[in-house]
């Protein structure tokens, strides 16, 4: 259920990533273990929970230890947020406008997230918002940047390791998440633990 050219965008994503951690040097303090990122919800498209589900389905045949375990942390998390969740717990679709979803599980942690060695479990297939946390990214509001790394740099040496996306990137991301929720029958985003279950 995941789109074919899936491969490619997260190839040119990984690509601009990578070229912005070459860029940060020392500054950019990412490494395995440190899980501050994988704690709270954020939304993530149906394109990001088709390739989550895949990566399920691949650790499944590989490791069908780890995957149940995938799978018991992600319907432990649905059932701690279901009752408050800010949108249909019954799709897990969430409403990014309902003023409720702005501090809703902040705190609550991906259940992809490994956290006994501190790595994901599903790495290879994570959502786009996790490929690009670490390194500044411009957004709508400003450049973001993770409030771990980029200690003493200043703010033009910050923007130097900025990500630079691919022109065509946006692009083909808006096909491939439209050509994903066709696929899917769903709509609207959702967050990690509801597309595990999906």
């Amino acid at each position: 259920m995941l789109p074919a050219r899936d491969a490619r965008l997260v190839q040119i994503v990984d690509a601009a990533v990578a070229d912005a951690a070459g860029r940060s040097g020392t500054w950019l303090l990412c490494r395995e273990g440190c899980t501050q990122c994988c704690i709270g919800v954020f939304p993530i498209s149906q394109l990001d929970s088709a390739r989550l589900r895949e990566g399920l389905a691949t650790l499944e045949s590989t490791d069908p230890r780890r995957a149940a375990a995938v799978r018991q942390r992600a319907s432990e998390s649905v059932a701690r947020l279901a009752p408050d969740f800010p949108g249909d717990s019954g799709t897990g679709i969430v409403d990014e406008s309902s003023p409720a979803f702005e501090d809703f599980a902040n705190d609550e942690p991906c259940p992809a997230l490994d956290a006994a060695t501190g790595r994901c479990d599903l790495y290879a297939a994570r959502p786009m918002t996790c490929r690009v946390f670490g390194p500044p990214l411009r957004t709508q509001e400003g450049l973001g940047v993770c409030e771990l790394c980029y200690h003493g740099a200043t703010e033009d040496e910050i923007a130097a390791c900025a990500v630079r996306p691919d022109p065509g990137q946006a692009a083909l991301e808006s096909s491939l998440a439209a050509e994903a929720e066709q696929m899917t029958g769903r709509t609207g985003n959702t967050i990690v633990a509801f597309a595990l279950l999906g």
